[in-house]
């Protein structure tokens, strides 16, 4: 199932929630859920309003206890240690974690000290883990969403006047499309802005898909010019896509590139290994010939948005070359996960791959295959073809 999230006012937790429950996820349910991470002291009430004529869902969470105070350690480890599904688990933490890192930078501070003041604290972990909750109860397995809209102005918190965006959301939103709405109020909030960060394959327009429902979540404020609104829109894409039955995830990545005419070649290797280190998705040696017809070579870095500007100091530190390029480009995947396997040299991972059509295959662990070799002195040729039978034979078993 596919959600598109259309942001035309903006997005935060309880937009975010409002719109989910307004889609049909129970709200008694959804509060039973809360309580297993566990977590108490709270209420979520949900009101219907209407938005320049539309009908949505206002959530408000009430906080029966607002002196307890969590930092981003206790947070992950509340989580981390809850009852929830593993999918509803790494789905909050990956959100909490951008929010964490975000305000760590903006602060000085590190990361598992971060205090959530200006998102609330159990307010947070209500509509954090309430929209996890939500996405997996509804079946969401891709999520596209619009350009954001940011509003102007300033807001006041513990710190004093911040300017708007908030610091904290501009730098969650760092690689996503955004413009300027001339609307004097903060419409993207930071936990809102880490939920569409974490969650959205992809920033578009709408794409083509067959529309099932549709949610909408209301913000707390009626707008002049615009309904306050987040809106859901549930859909089933056509048969005719490449992403049949939800086979392939779609995300985007930067490929920085710059080509090479007079380097050492011996520091090729080091500098392939450094920019892994750094988070290189891939990197690319492509010969290619220069001015002058001089023979050089192309690199070329995949990688994630949040480690593009450290990937391109690298290339500019341990290179010679004076500049480099960097663009988007999106790319699918074959759905995959990890899965322990007992062999003949112990349980090990294995990679569990899947294609549109649903076959599966078991491909071992590079680094694992090559420890055992090296632990047992065998060949590697070996360690692989042991491994991948063995998988194979116990995937079919636990069918």
């Amino acid at each position: 199932m596919l959600a598109y999230f259309d942001c035309f006012s903006g997005i935060s937790g309880d937009m975010t929630l409002g719109a989910l429950l307004d889609l049909g996820v129970p709200l008694k349910w959804l509060k039973e859920q809360l309580h297993r991470v566990p977590l108490a002291d709270f209420d979520i009430i949900v009101s219907p309003v209407q938005r320049h004529g539309i009908h949505a869902a206002s959530v408000q969470v009430d906080i029966l206890d607002s002196k307890t105070s969590r930092n981003y350690s206790d947070i992950r480890s509340l989580i981390e240690n809850s009852p929830l599904s593993e999918s509803v688990r790494s789905t909050s933490l990956a959100i909490f974690n951008r929010l964490a890192e975000a305000e760590a930078r903006i602060h000085h501070c590190p990361v598992d000290q971060v205090h959530f003041h200006e998102v609330g604290g159990v307010d947070a972990i209500v509509d954090i883990v309430g929209a996890a909750l939500g996405l997996d109860y509804l079946g969401i397995k891709k999520i596209v969403a619009s350009p954001v809209p940011l509003g102007k102005g300033f807001i006041a918190c513990s710190h004093g006047n911040l300017p708007l965006p908030a610091p904290a959301t501009l730098g969650i939103l760092e690689g996503v499309p955004v413009y300027g709405a001339d609307i004097p109020y903060e419409l993207v909030t930071p936990t809102g802005a880490a939920i569409i960060r974490s969650l959205a394959q992809w920033f578009a327009p709408m794409p083509e898909m067959v529309i099932a429902r549709i949610g909408y979540g209301a913000g707390q404020r009626d707008l002049e010019d615009r309904p306050n609104l987040l809106r859901i829109i549930l859909a089933a894409e056509p048969e005719s896509a490449a992403d049949l039955d939800g086979k392939l995830q779609e995300d985007q990545i930067t490929i920085v590139e710059t080509c090479i005419d007079d380097m050492n070649p011996e520091l090729f290797g080091y500098l392939m290994e450094r920019l892994f280190e750094d988070g290189a998705l891939d990197v690319y040696w492509i010969p290619v010939y220069m001015k002058k017809n001089r023979p050089g070579t192309m690199l070329q870095v995949l990688c994630k948005d949040d480690s593009r500007d450290r990937l391109i100091g690298r290339v500019l530190a341990e290179t010679t070359t004076t500049g480099v390029r960097y663009y988007r480009s999106q790319r699918r995947l074959l759905w995959r996960d990890q899965l322990k396997i007992k062999t003949t040299y112990g349980v090990i991972p294995v990679k569990r791959i899947e294609d549109p059509l649903g076959n599966i295959r078991l491909v071992p662990e590079y680094e694992v295959c090559r420890q055992i070799a090296l632990e047992q002195n065998i060949a590697l040729r070996l360690v692989y073809e042991t491994v991948a039978r063995e998988a194979a034979l116990s995937h079919d078993e636990g069918q």
